[in-house]
């Protein structure tokens, strides 16, 4: 089974775990718990994998933290 890149964030309000596949269209999920979370995303893929092998519409490329001035006068 191939695997997918996921970007996963938590919702401190929710508190709960949210997770995607980029470029990948009905790919999201989300869990209680970071297990709850794989296993619902996985299920969410696998429904869609019916169709077949899906033609990503973006490529994850990675993370990258940001700093602006504004908010971090520390850096030049």
């Amino acid at each position: 089974m191939p695997a997918y890149p996921a970007v996963i964030v938590h919702c401190p309000d929710t508190r709960f775990y949210l997770g995607y596949v980029p470029g990948f269209p009905g790919a999201h999920s989300q869990g209680v718990t970071l297990d709850d979370l794989l296993a619902n995303l996985w299920e969410a893929i696998a429904m869609l994998l019916k169709d077949g092998e899906p033609r990503l519409e973006a490529e994850f490329v990675g993370t990258l933290n940001v700093r602006h001035p504004m908010i971090d006068p520390s850096r030049p």
